[in-house]
């Protein structure tokens, strides 16, 4: 039985890695050379003039944005970037000033070390500027990572030795080798491709918001759509031109399916519920809704979920199977017209045809209150103590909230009544106490 569990490194790592050392040994030994100390010198003069004047123009660049009340966001953003990189720009400024009179003044030997300074500060800011165009932050710095460690060893010229060690690193699984400089390209080409589906992807979103000829539903519909065949695209592009044998996914999507029907079928199904959501155009963004005690506007329509937003501010995040299975009144499916009904009593001493018409006034007095839909007033009842009425009036903004509309109507209510001297009766119960001398005590007697 073998007593070793992971295979030793191979000959020509090792002969690599010490190849690398021994490199590494030499650049170092350089430095402490006089032609060299006197560059490393001036380096270090050259950052102290960048960081006093940015200490000194900071201050004046910050306020002076301050005064650019006309500009635009993105403007704005790209002016805190180029703040944030003062010391940067400076000290580039300044060094490209420095080699071209260090050329004049000796030997190009004595500058070098100052040139590779140059170019590697040069390009550490293009990339740090660059990649500010990567929204996602954690992206962003991985990309800007690779982009500086990829910059500095080519300036260096250790691009060949880092690639030759990187792939005899690897790790054999029967026919497939995967190394570490396959997997490093992996996840480069991968990361560029998916930037690019993310930029495609925004670009053609904000142009299908823009189109008034589509429908709030089939605009959500053929975003996801996009999105899901450009991220998909660039999923297997990216794989493809890494070498990966796209043949063996077979049996991984048959391995996904038997999950998706044990461990994820409300995913799906929520998944699914959306799509027919989308199709069937029952809900939209701006639709008003009702289910359960939820009632609010549609914010957005989510692969997985709906954002209500309700009139208190709260926003729930409601499964799109709840929606398909579920009991929803929707108030503004086909039209924004809206009926509401409010109840109330009067007593029988008023005359009902002029409280109905009492009653439709005051109904017509409030501003939401649609007068192409006249509100009518009908008796639906004798009660104990009260002639029962039914108010019913049309809306056509059920965005504005129920009931607050229905507050209104009826204080428009209580004010017409109030003025006219129509009484709104309520039960009164009359309670009577008997005194010591009429209790009667009917407790048997004494003979």
């Amino acid at each position: 039985m073998d007593e070793e569990l992971t295979p030793a490194p191979s000959i020509d790592t090792v002969e690599i890695s010490q190849g690398l050392i021994e490199d590494l040994s030499d650049f170092l030994l350089s430095l402490m050379r006089p032609w060299n100390a006197y560059q490393i010198l001036i380096v270090v003069g050259v950052i102290i003039v960048a960081a006093l004047l940015k200490l000194w123009l900071a201050p004046k660049y910050h306020d002076w944005l301050r005064t650019r009340e006309g500009w635009s966001m993105a403007r704005r953003r790209w002016a805190v970037v180029i703040h944030k990189r003062l010391l940067l720009i400076f000290f580039v400024a300044l060094i490209w000033l420095v080699i071209p009179l260090m050329r004049e003044l000796t030997w190009p030997s004595r500058s070098y070390l100052i040139g590779i300074v140059g170019n590697l500060a040069f390009a550490w800011l293009l990339v740090a500027v660059a990649t500010r165009l990567i929204a996602n932050n954690f992206l962003r710095q991985v990309v800007r990572a690779g982009a500086w460690a990829w910059i500095t060893l080519s300036i260096l010229g250790l691009t060949d030795v880092f690639v030759r060690l990187a792939d005899s690193i690897a790790l054999d699984l029967g026919d497939i080798r995967i190394s570490v400089w396959i997997v490093l390209q992996a996840v480069f080409i991968l990361g560029l491709m998916f930037i690019g589906a993310r930029f495609l992807s925004r670009s053609a979103s904000d142009r299908i918001h823009n189109n008034a000829d589509l429908s709030p539903s089939m605009q959500v519909l053929t975003i996801k759509a996009l999105q899901i065949t450009l991220y998909g695209a660039a999923f297997f592009i990216g794989l493809r031109a890494v070498g990966v044998d796209l043949t063996g996914l077979a049996v991984l999507s048959g391995a996904i399916g038997v999950g998706l029907g044990f461990g994820l079928q409300k995913v799906v199904s929520n998944l699914v519920s959306g799509v027919i959501i989308l199709l069937d155009k029952s809900i939209k963004p701006g639709d008003v809704i009702s289910l359960g005690e939820t009632f609010g506007w549609i914010k957005s329509l989510g692969a997985r979920y709906v954002s209500v937003v309700t009139r208190d501010g709260r926003e729930y995040l409601i499964p799109n199977e709840d929606l398909i299975t579920g009991q929803v009144v929707n108030w503004s499916h086909s039209d924004d017209f809206v009926r509401l009904d409010i109840f109330f009593g009067t007593a029988y001493g008023d005359d009902p045809h002029r409280v109905r018409a009492l009653a439709i006034e005051a109904a017509k007095s409030v501003d939401r209150v649609l007068e192409t839909k006249a509100p009518v007033c009908h008796i639906v009842g004798f009660g104990d103590s009260s002639v029962d009425y039914i108010l019913r009036f049309w809306i056509e903004d059920p965005t504005g909230g129920l009931t607050n509309i229905r507050g209104n109507v009826y204080l428009a209510l209580w004010d017409k009544f109030h003025a006219n001297g129509i009484s709104i009766p309520f039960p009164q119960r009359e309670v009577r106490l008997l005194g010591d001398s009429a209790v009667v005590d009917s407790g048997p007697k004494d003979p």
